[in-house]
Parts: structure tokens; C-alpha cells; sequence
């Protein structure tokens, strides 16, 4: 998807949304949410969106959603903010609010299948988690069947593939990006552009959606395989605002939420597989790790993921893994 379509794409979402609240009732709900990525960006314009169409959908009007992104709130300062109230949703990644709890960083960890997630028990896990903390857990979407890449200045070169560099990715990368002998440096997804200019980092870990739409293309020469590991964002209620509603419309919410996850990863491969294709266009080239360390990309990453998160809050990260394992959805 090109940055006009996703752009063209986020407008007519908008205009949906309009149109829907033109017809509501007058007393309709207007739930208000703050997103970690800009308007214009996939995850927005194939997340964000599509799940405010089908909340305004299945509330036939009843409950809309108004969305501000990271210019209003930094990425990694919204959790505060509705945890206090000020906005009633939050669309995010997980790690983002690693610091308040790992818990929700696990996810990445945990195979993307959305039916065998919520028939394990593991979004029910999340959701009573964050709930102690004033916020419920509304959606769970993957970015596709599989989640990461690393996205390089300089190819691959030798074992272990990363020796030396510094490499952009949140905490739940560093003990896979350590683990390749490189050092992780945590940079919002925004800034990584300027980063890799400057030389601050040398690559960015980052999902198989997005580098198109930052322009990674222009200041990083290289795509590397193996892919690796599942991208869990979530969409979080204030808990307060979420029993504040009625019954049905807390259903209508329920209801979007399982169509958003469920629809999420074929529309995401496609994406990706296309992402691919534009970024090679672009002048991206190909490298690849070694297989000695590729072939074990996901047990080291499923692996880093969960010693991150447990050495941040052991019991409840180690009750999670048990449940994962014990459905056969993780390592």
C-alpha cells in the first residue's frame, strides 16, 4: 500500500465514520482513543480504523470512536493518560507501557492464531491482569502470521550476524538483538528515520509493515531474513469508561473486537508480502543471517521475549507462559 492509499484509505475510513455519526442518535456514545502511531501509518489505517468502523457497525450508530494520535500524546506516555481517564481507549503496543507491566508484551511471544488465543484462556489472562491497573483489554489483532524483520544500513556479514551494532527495538528485542551481538537502543518507531541518518543506530528491528510509509528505504539499504516472532498491538479501555456502558453496547465492542483480530492476519501477509515488493523497488536489497543462527530465530525470540518479561514481574508472566504452553501456543 502506497502512503497516498493508506492516506486516501484513512480518509474514507474517516468519511464512514462521519457518515455513521451523522445517522446516530442523538444520544449516541462517543468513546474517545489515543493511538501510538500517526493517521497516516498501516497500523492506523489497518487497525485503528477498521476497528472504529466496526464498533460504529455492530452499535448500529450506538457507540463511535474518535481517534488523536502520538502528536497529542507521545507513544510511550499514553498508558497514564487513560489509565486516568483522559481518553477512554488506547491503541498501542504493549511494550510501549513495558515499564507499568510486561505482561502485555508476552503476546508476541504467543502463537498470532486468534480463535486458539481466546479458547486458551490467554486474552482472558491479559484482561483480569490489566484490570488491577484500571484497564481492560479490548483487542488483541496480530500483524499477520508472522511479525518482525531487521531493517539494516549494512547487510549481514558473518556470525554473530548483528557483532557490533547498535540496533533499534524495544525491551522485549534486546535479548535476541544481544543474543546476535549486537546492543538494543529503544526508539519510538517515529524517530528511527533520523536515528539511522545520523548513525545512532545501525538497523531497526521492526514488523514487515511500516518501514515503506517512514521511508526506512532511503537511509537503510537492506531487508533481513529470516522473519521472525508474531506483533501483538492492543486496543485498552479505561476501565471506569468500559462500566460505564450498557450491556449491549459493551457486547457491540465485544462483538468488533473478534472481527478485527480475526480479519487481521490475512489482510496483514498481503500487506507485508507487498511491502516487500515496493521496498525492493525502492532499492532495498536482500540479506540473510546465517542459518546456524536463522533457524532459530523463533525459539530466540519467543524465548528472549519471556525472560524479558519475567524478569520484570515474574509470577504473573510465568503463570501466562504456563497457559501458552500448556494450549501448545508457545515454547
Amino acid at each position: 500500500m502506497t502512503i497516498h492509499k493508506a492516506r486516501y484509505h484513512c480518509l474514507a475510513g474517516a468519511l464512514a465514520v462521519t457518515l455513521t455519526l451523522a445517522a446516530a442518535p442523538v444520544n449516541a456514545t462517543e468513546l474517545s482513543m489515543i493511538g501510538g502511531f500517526p493517521e497516516g501509518f498501516v497500523f492506523t489505517t489497518e487497525i485503528a480504523q477498521p476497528f472504529m468502523e466496526l464498533v460504529a457497525e455492530e452499535s448500529g450508530g450506538d457507540v463511535t470512536v474518535a481517534f488523536t494520535g502520538p502528536d497529542a500524546v507521545p507513544t510511550f506516555e499514553q498508558f497514564e493518560p487513560v489509565q486516568a481517564g483522559v481518553f477512554d481507549l488506547l491503541f498501542t503496543h504493549p511494550a510501549y507501557h513495558a515499564g507499568t507491566t510486561p505482561v502485555g508484551l508476552s503476546i508476541d511471544a504467543i502463537s498470532a492464531d486468534p480463535v486458539a488465543r481466546r479458547e486458551a484462556g490467554i486474552i482472558d489472562f491479559i484482561d483480569r491482569h490489566y484490570q488491577d491497573l484500571g484497564m481492560k483489554l479490548i483487542a488483541a489483532p496480530a500483524t499477520g502470521s508472522k511479525g518482525f524483520r531487521y531493517f539494516l544500513k549494512e547487510p549481514v556479514a558473518g556470525e554473530p550476524g548483528l557483532d557490533g551494532r547498535k540496533i533499534r527495538g524495544t525491551v522485549s528485542y534486546h535479548p535476541m538483538i544481544e543474543a546476535l551481538g549486537g546492543t538494543g537502543v529503544v526508539i519510538p518507531g517515529g524517530e528511527v528515520y533520523s536515528a539511522l541518518q545520523t548513525g545512532v543506530v545501525d538497523g531497526a528491528a521492526w514488523s514487515l509493515t511500516g518501514a515503506k510509509d517512514f521511508k526506512w528505504y532511503e537511509v537503510a539499504g537492506y531487508m533481513a531474513d529470516p522473519v521472525f516472532g508474531q506483533v501483538g498491538v492492543m486496543v485498552f479501555m479505561n476501565l471506569d469508561a468500559w462500566n460505564s456502558l450498557s450491556a449491549d453496547e459493551q457486547a457491540a465492542l465485544e462483538r468488533a473486537a473478534v472481527r478485527l483480530e480475526n480479519g487481521s492476519i490475512d489482510r496483514f501477509d498481503a500487506l507485508a508480502a507487498s511491502e516487500k515488493d515496493a521496498l525492493l523497488e525502492l532499492g532495498m536489497e536482500m540479506t540473510a543471517f546465517a542459518p546456524a543462527e536463522g533457524d532459530n530465530f523463533d525459539q530466540l525470540w519467543s524465548n528472549g521475549v519471556w525472560s524479558i518479561a519475567t524478569s520484570m514481574d515474574a509470577e504473573p508472566v510465568e503463570a501466562l507462559r504456563t497457559l501458552a504452553r500448556d494450549a501448545k501456543l508457545s515454547e
